[in-house]
């Protein structure tokens, strides 16, 4: 664990509520913590619940390692209404008649989901953070601007239906989906509905994992006490990149920023390619990569925070 007698540095997994921001969030663990360096991986929106990763002080540098990770939603999407935002936050835009809802059967839903599991290529909402033009896309949507967002390459592993429940006028799926970074689930619900033909949004979100990291592992409130659950940045670094054990020497040369020359081929067998080197005190020195047969930092850390 961290030296909480210091400023504080570390991961710390949390909890969302519904809404609020990720935003929030990270103003709650700034106050509590007495620190301004703190950033997340992974935006929630202020529907959605479940995990959030902080970063705080100098690991906030580990979070550009973490946000890429692939996730898990437990979702509720519902068929039969469609709205602006594809969520629940939105205003509804249409809603099928009796006759359309009714001939949307287990067997059509199967099929749907199925085509949109596996690679697929999907529009993001337009109320997304994707920025367009120095803008984000739900600022330009929530000024009457028209949106365009370009369709990007993301992966669906699993999508899974756990309950189809009619409700009036519409029917609820409640669903399981792992899938790469990027992927938005209400676009999934969108586009689900519209392969029904009925329309769809989502109404419940929440995330339970980020790679390695599972939201039973989370803080539910944030506090001064929370300094103590933070997660050291070599614990972090290591369970997400691999650990590669360095000398004491090789350490300070890492941090100098000179190479270790000839290492190469220890990375022979590496979780990634990219693994973090961590010193005979347990603390990371750095995330390292190879240049030919040499290794060296791609990222230090101070040698006091890490």
């Amino acid at each position: 664990m961290p030296d909480t007698s210091a400023a504080p540095s570390g991961i710390l997994l949390v909890d969302k509520p519904g809404g609020i921001t990720s935003h929030d969030v990270v103003a709650r663990a700034r106050r509590a913590l007495n620190t301004r360096k703190i950033g997340h991986a992974g935006t929630l929106d202020p529907m959605a619940t479940g995990l959030l990763i902080l970063g705080v002080g100098p690991a906030t540098r580990l979070l550009t390692y973490i946000v890429g990770l692939d996730k898990t939603y437990e979702a509720t999407i519902r068929l039969g209404v469609s709205t602006d935002s594809d969520d629940a936050d939105g205003v509804e835009t249409a809603r099928a008649d009796a006759d359309a809802l009714g001939a949307v059967t287990p067997e059509r839903i199967a099929a749907g989901v199925a085509n949109l599991t596996g690679a697929i290529s999907q529009v993001p909402s337009t109320v997304s953070a994707i920025k367009v033009g120095g803008r984000r896309a739900y600022d330009l949507a929530r000024a009457g601007e028209e949106v365009q967002l370009k369709a990007r390459d993301v992966t669906v592993s699993r999508f899974e239906v756990l309950a189809v429940r009619p409700v009036d006028g519409a029917i609820d799926l409640d669903v399981v989906v792992d899938c790469s970074s990027g992927t938005y689930i209400r676009a999934l619900a969108r586009d689900l509905g519209a392969e029904l033909g009925v329309g769809g949004h989502l109404t419940a979100l929440r995330r339970t994992r980020i790679g390695a990291f599972d939201v039973a592992d989370a803080v539910t409130e944030i506090s001064p006490d929370a300094v103590g659950q933070l997660r050291s940045a070599a614990d972090v670094a290591a369970a997400v990149l691999g650990a590669l054990p360095v000398t004491a020497d090789e350490a300070r040369d890492l941090r100098h920023g000179k190479r270790l020359v000839g290492a190469a081929a220890r990375l022979d067998g590496a979780l990634t390619p990219t693994p973090a080197a961590i010193d005979p005190d347990g603390r990371l020195v750095g995330i390292v990569e190879r240049r030919g047969g040499d290794l060296k930092s791609a990222m230090n850390m101070a040698e006091d925070a890490s």
